[in-house]
């Protein structure tokens, strides 16, 4: 079996440093004028589904988006075939009223001048359209998560690539994944939309016969293409979703994050009114992998589920495709509340309650502020 794996991987690597070298590698970046990411989901998964009580919004023709902007990469053709033909209809475009993208730091999210129910089953619709199977879906907490899919545009351009087709995409493997997580948010009569995502890379042994999948960096840059595709998807043009998002002001001021988790303690303070603390501590559980159960704004609670794994309790060790496509683990996660709560007028904190609505300082407590924070920016701890 060894030798199988081995000599697998040596042919994999072979034909890859062969096609690198005859038509070298160009990845394209942010928002440039060609196509930077092309998914395809590592799980196969029967058709999207809409939960039953959004079907209606669903098949009701005002809630699909414009002919021509169903999907990203056709809307991007026609413009670039319109553009060649010498048409100014490029020039007179029409654009999607009640949308804007709003900046907090690196942080971007869209505002549509739309209800909630009516965005959902749309942005459910989007991530199948970007080559994603969902794993899990929540229209009462307002969150979509997608199943790791790979970005076959990392794949090696050229004659070679043209050539060999349908076989390459057999051969070659990018050795990284990612998933995206999107939660809607009700605001102000407004729905907010923020897009996260968690990067896996594939590390290979020296000899090429192991490998093992670890956590990488998230790439804001890429959670902001997508958020322009979504926004394409709604109706949008292209150029017009390319500018808004590249020209979304930062906030000048600097959010400072303190951490305390020595024993006794378990809180976080955000230097940032509680609106601004609530969206950013949202945006950390999503980008830690959190399952948020339910929450409730009005009191500044997000319920979430959390498996530690310092505890001493005995977990199974997972497989390769286990730890990649999220298989369970034979120990349950525990169920926690995570209060943001203002203080005075221009901070804000954040706790975990028990069950009785106490403070929580216990060691599992501590290490969920520590892995919240560890999402927040650079914290400083005591």
């Amino acid at each position: 079996m060894t030798i199988m794996r081995l000599n697998k991987r040596a042919a994999r690597v072979a034909v890859v440093l062969s096609l690198l070298a005859l038509s070298g590698c160009s990845l394209n970046k942010f928002m440039s004028d060609q196509e930077s990411v092309n998914y395809k989901s590592t799980v196969s998964g029967e058709p999207l589904s809409i939960p039953p009580d959004l079907t209606q919004a669903n098949r009701n023709p005002q809630y699909r988006a414009p002919e021509g902007a169903a999907t990203y990469s056709k809307y991007a053709q026609g413009l670039a075939a319109t553009k060649a033909q010498g048409s100014s209809e490029s020039d007179v475009l029409p654009t999607t009223a009640g949308m804007k993208v709003m900046r907090d730091g690196d942080l971007r999210w869209l505002v549509v001048d739309k209800p909630a129910q009516d965005i959902y089953p749309k942005v459910v619709e989007f991530w199948g359209d970007q080559g994603f199977t969902i794993n899990s879906q929540d229209p009462q907490a307002g969150l979509i998560q997608t199943d790791w899919a790979e970005n076959r545009a990392k794949i090696p351009e050229g004659w070679i690539r043209s050539a060999l087709g349908g076989l390459l995409d057999q051969v070659f493997d990018s050795g990284e994944r990612d998933r995206f997580r999107t939660r809607i948010e009700r605001s102000n009569g407004h729905t907010d939309i923020y897009i996260t995502h968690q990067h896996m890379v594939e590390q290979v042994s020296s000899d090429f016969s192991t490998s093992k999948w670890v956590a990488g960096k998230e790439n804001q840059g890429l959670n902001a293409a997508m958020l322009a595709r979504l926004m394409v998807y709604l109706g949008e043009n292209v150029d017009r979703a390319r500018a808004l998002v590249a020209d979304a002001q930062r906030d000048p001021e600097q959010t400072s994050v303190k951490a305390q988790t020595t024993v006794g303690q378990a809180d976080m303070t955000v230097s940032e009114p509680f609106d601004r603390a609530w969206r950013r501590v949202g945006v950390a559980l999503d980008s830690a992998g959190f399952t948020v159960t339910d929450r409730d704004r009005s009191a500044g609670d997000y319920f979430i589920s959390y498996l530690d794994t310092d505890t001493g309790q005995k977990i199974e060790q997972q497989t390769f495709f286990g730890r990649l496509f999220g298989t369970k683990n034979t120990a349950a996660p525990g169920h926690y509340r995570l209060h943001v709560a203002q203080r005075g007028d221009a901070s804000s904190v954040v706790t975990v309650l028990d069950n009785n609505g106490k403070q929580d300082v216990s060691p599992t407590a501590r290490r969920i502020i520590t892995v919240l924070s560890n999402h927040m920016g650079t914290p400083s701890a005591s």
